[in-house]
């Protein structure tokens, strides 16, 4: 099992990068770089790549829509090239009030974008002429749009791989089953490993019945914040105020993919009442009402034998890359808290 963590997107950015090569001492594998309407990801990772030797480096997530699908592999192809092959790709919907309020793009069509998007990535790695003919995009633009003077063509260097791998952040029935079918990664967000299966397998399942062999197991990322204790469980406690935004407030009524989410892992009364409070500006309220048992059972913070409990059922759920948020009080209770999560995952 692969040990990963998330950079903070709004601020400190340089700090943590400062303290990347004693956590990838300590055996962390992978750092994920997120893209909200925050700085752009991608010259963090750039910066990254430049600091780091081993440390494997991912989008956590780009956007798919503030970017054209051949920019997302350009971009792909060049984070690859700094890194020595250490990149992957991490896409995701984000969610129309950031996409249409930031960037201005209607949020139409997330599955079918998604979909093209990978198949013309891959084909612009592969250093194919660019010819595509999609439902969301055509490559080049077909008569009658633009000059009439595009033509079909290829990326000048040669990407250090063919194939940069993939992840894609889904928690939608629709959207899983097509990171199963065409991705090498899947990251779900607010991961229950024991109701996993019933909230997910089917979609999973169909997506792996159609996945080509050449795509390997799929990588699946669970993230978990991380606390090792006898007395550390107060600290679920700072789960509450994130739980309760995304839950909550990410989204309208009836467009919160997370408050969905919340009510297909049984907790319906409590999702919506959450949101109704978040909603009229009540947040402290709507944390208050995120169940504590949800916050516990998607954590890694408990004794040494509740974490190595939980990382067993991350396991037998099939999660093969934790992505984890050190609770430490200094730089060295983290870099311990990666030392030991790596061995009780190993």
């Amino acid at each position: 099992m692969r040990i990963g963590m998330a950079l903070n997107y709004s601020g400190g950015f340089k700090e943590s990068v400062a303290e990347l090569a004693d956590y990838e001492k300590a055996g962390l594998d992978i750092v994920f770089v997120a893209e909200a309407y925050s700085f752009d990801a991608v010259s963090q990772m750039g910066y990254i790549a430049a600091k780091t030797e081993r440390l494997e480096i991912a989008s956590g997530i780009l956007p798919i829509y503030s970017r054209t699908p051949a920019l997302l592999a350009m971009t792909a192809a060049g984070l690859d090239y700094v890194s020595d092959g250490r990149f992957t790709l991490g896409l995701g919907a984000s969610g129309p009030q950031v996409i249409e309020g930031f960037h201005g793009v209607p949020y139409t069509a997330p599955l079918g974008r998604t979909r093209e998007i990978i198949e013309i990535c891959r084909q612009v790695w592969r250093r194919e002429r660019l010819e595509y003919e999609g439902k969301h995009y055509t490559l080049p633009l077909p008569p009658g749009q633009g000059t009439g003077l595009g033509k079909p063509l290829k990326i000048i260097n040669h990407p250090v791989r063919p194939r940069v791998p993939i992840v894609i952040a889904a928690i939608g029935p629709k959207n899983v089953e097509l990171a199963a079918e065409l991705a090498e990664g899947w990251e779900p967000i607010f991961y229950v490993p024991e109701k996993a299966a019933d909230v997910w397998g089917p979609s999973l399942a169909a997506g792996r019945a159609k996945r080509q062999d050449g795509l390997g197991e799929l990588d699946v990322i669970a993230q978990a914040s991380l606390a090792i204790g006898d007395d550390v469980a107060g600290l679920l406690e700072f789960g509450r105020p994130m739980a309760a935004l995304y839950i909550g407030g990410m989204g309208a009524k009836g467009r919160n993919f997370y408050n969905d989410l919340a009510r297909r892992y049984g907790y319906e009364k409590e999702a919506e009442a959450i949101q109704e409070l978040y909603l009229d500006g009540k947040k402290e309220e709507a944390a208050a009402l995120v169940p504590h048992e949800l916050l516990e059972s998607m954590s890694l913070i408990g004794s040494d034998g509740f974490v190595r409990d939980r990382v067993a059922a991350m396991k037998e759920s099939g999660v093969t890359t934790l992505n984890i948020a050190p609770f430490g009080a200094t730089h060295e209770d983290r870099v311990k808290l990666i030392e030991r999560i790596k061995e009780i995952a190993s």
